[in-house]
């Protein structure tokens, strides 16, 4: 390990992330440093125990694919007090028809209908403005139906690094079956900030935040 190359690299990558509007990609910032992958690595894990030796209240984390900085959890709600915005509740149907296209996209409506034994045209619509969810073309089925998946933005609202970071569905089952467990907090706390959850850049579990009532998402209508 080049600590010199480290030493470079740890204030670039820290004001890289707090100018970015979104996670940056390890390859992103090998282009933009002009550095290995492992001298930024060791560069996030430094500022990290920085961060936590000194009781900073933000902190690195790894989420959809990239690297972001984020608040901690504790202190959501001040910052949803700044923002000024109410929070935006996802209803159990919304969950349920998010849980079905993350599961098996990408997915046509009348396949989430036939799962659900309901229409869904309407909860689609709403997780499409959200923005928790898009569409990635058309089926060959007859009629050749749009096909659903997944956003970036859904990877981060639940703190996921990839989809491979999932629960298995038999563990949401038994999660749905446990509602105080069910209904946790989605990561952005309405404010549009960030907040800590999943996993921190050094591997960690992230604290998360949860609560009763129903999971609330990030600023929809």
């Amino acid at each position: 390990m080049d600590i010199e190359e480290v030493d470079r690299v740890k204030p670039v990558v820290e004001a890289l992330l707090f100018a970015s509007d979104g996670p940056l990609s390890l390859g992103r910032l090998k282009a933009l440093l002009d550095a290995d992958t492992e001298a930024i690595r060791e560069a996030i894990d430094l500022l990290n125990r920085e961060y936590w030796e000194t009781g900073r209240s933000f902190l690195i984390v790894e989420v959809a694919g990239g690297f972001q900085m984020a608040t901690r959890s504790q202190f959501a709600p001040w910052v949803r007090k700044l923002s000024g915005r109410s929070e935006a509740r996802l209803s159990k149907a919304a969950l349920e028809v998010l849980a079905i296209i993350a599961y098996r996209q990408p997915v046509t409506r009348q396949e989430v209908e036939a799962i659900r034994g309901v229409s869904s045209g309407g909860v689609l619509a709403g997780l499409l403005q959200r923005g928790l969810i898009r569409i990635t073309g058309r089926s060959d089925a007859p009629g050749r139906p749009l096909l659903y998946g997944t956003t970036r933005k859904f990877l981060q609202t639940f703190g996921l690094r990839s989809l491979e970071e999932l629960p298995k569905p038999e563990e949401i089952e038994e999660m749905m079956r446990h509602e105080g467990e069910a209904q946790q907090i989605l990561s952005t706390g309405g404010s549009g900030v960030p907040q800590e959850g999943g996993r921190d850049a050094q591997g960690g579990e992230g604290e998360g935040e949860r609560g009763g009532g129903e999971v609330r998402a990030g600023g929809g209508p």
